[in-house]
């Protein structure tokens, strides 16, 4: 009888820990994860994908890293605004859908990976984005975020951001191949 009430209160506390889960300093999130090509993996919302786009990794890397072009690809995002080149600790701010975000750059490795830390309001993230190149000429692009804040669970659940997350990658493949974006 005591060990099920117990299981309960652990259950419960367990719970309650994932919805006020603050996660580290933004700047312990950005340099020792983001910039070691992590994402915070006890984060209460996480995702992950990846699509195959018929482009080489030069021309994939070029339109990511054009965040000012992000605009007419990605869904909901608009007032994107680099404050610095696209480089190591280079900051930039844009907002999707109501939600404007602050962000750094964390990782920058040409045709490789573009990873950045991002606050807004009282949450944080980590944005990973990894290119690999396939021996068709073509690019797999990896996807992954944490993100991290008290009640996140609550306001925005893991279904949500993994279909936010896909809508991004077609729209991006969609636009890399040549198609019409948005």
């Amino acid at each position: 009888m005591e060990s099920a009430r117990n299981r309960r209160a652990s259950g419960q506390s367990r719970k309650l820990k994932r919805l006020f889960y603050g996660g580290p300093s933004l700047g312990v999130l950005h340099e020792e994860y983001a910039k070691r090509g992590r994402i915070d993996e006890r984060a209460p919302v996480k995702s992950s994908g990846e699509i195959l786009i018929g482009a080489p990794v030069e021309l994939v890397w070029e339109l990511l890293t054009d965040l000012r072009g992000w605009e007419g690809w990605a869904p909901g995002v608009h007032d994107v605004r680099l404050d610095s080149a696209v480089a190591v600790d280079g900051r930039f701010s844009w907002s999707i859908g109501r939600t404007r975000i602050k962000s750094v750059f964390a990782k920058v490795e040409p045709g490789r990976e573009l990873t950045w830390t991002g606050a807004a309001l009282w949450t944080k993230a980590v944005d990973r984005h990894v290119l690999e190149p396939t021996e068709e000429g073509a690019t797999r692009l990896h996807v992954e975020e944490s993100l991290a804040g008290a009640l996140v669970p609550l306001l925005f659940s893991r279904a949500k951001l993994e279909a936010q997350n896909q809508r991004w990658l077609a729209a991006f493949k969609a636009f890399a191949e040549g198609g019409v974006a948005r």
